[in-house]
């Protein structure tokens, strides 16, 4: 089966943040992920995962205020230095923690004249890219890319489907580009995921999953889950896949997807 990640912004929020990397290793995982770990020293949080004997695999670029509602800023014009700062920060992390893949969020639109300033945040989405794919190359971290729906979970959000994001590869020509597919996601803006998936499997860098409607746990919603597993191993699909829902109830009880997996 798949090499199953936990992501800790999502699963175990019964407990502080701190905590859910024990109740993961706890439960069988060897592998987290989380949005942002610039709230700790990185030297501090590579004691965290080694005290614990796990392994990071991706965590997400400065994305702006989020608090404020911002959801990444690589493709606001007029905030390059602020991107290129950012990465900055993000190698130093990467480095200290081992992770290999950052992801890259796009950021929204302004919500008036969408479609008259797309040309522009598009440009600077491009020229972003570009930047951070050629640096990070030199540290050997590869780039991804998260089309996010923008229909229901993100309004607004420039990189909302799977075309959008190839568009985005092919316009930055970096070899160390790839697609963080998210299942979920991609149910709502596309479906079809399993042919999805086989087609664009050398170009996926990453995935992760939740189930569709509720973006809870495998079996609560359309998706069949151990036919999508089940269908990486056939892919020979070497990548991380993460585990990123809302359990309905406690974590635990959530995860009677992974003890068979």
């Amino acid at each position: 089966m798949p090499k199953f990640a936990a992501n800790l912004n999502m699963l175990f929020q019964e407990v502080e943040f701190l905590d859910r990397f024990g109740l993961a290793a706890d439960a069988g995982f060897k592998y987290v992920e989380y949005l942002f770990p610039y709230e700790w020293a990185a030297e501090f949080l590579a004691e965290y995962l080694a005290k614990h004997q796990l392994q990071q695999v991706l965590f997400n670029m400065p994305a702006g205020n989020w608090l404020k509602g911002e959801r990444g800023i690589a493709s606001l014009p007029g905030r390059e230095h602020e991107f290129r700062e950012g990465l900055e920060l993000a190698i130093h992390y990467a480095r200290k923690l081992n992770v290999k893949q950052l992801n890259c969020l796009a950021g929204l639109l302004p919500e008036q004249n969408i479609e008259s300033l797309f040309p522009q945040h598009w440009e600077t989405l491009v020229a972003n890219v570009s930047y951070a794919a050629n640096l990070l190359q030199k540290h050997d971290i590869q780039l991804l890319l998260e089309p996010i729906n923008s229909t229901i979970d993100m309004p607004g959000f420039l990189l909302d489907t799977l075309d959008k994001t190839l568009q985005l590869i092919r316009e930055s020509a970096a070899s160390n580009v790839r697609i963080q597919f998210d299942i979920y996601h991609m149910q709502i803006m596309q479906g079809d995921i399993i042919r999805s998936l086989a087609q664009h499997l050398d170009i996926i860098g990453h995935i992760q999953f939740a189930d569709n409607p509720g973006r809870h746990e495998p079996g609560t919603g359309e998706l069949n889950f151990p036919r999508i597993f089940s269908s990486l191993d056939e892919l020979n699909y070497r990548g991380w896949v993460s585990a990123e829902y809302i359990p309905q109830n406690s974590t635990l009880d959530s995860l009677e997807w992974f003890t068979p997996a």
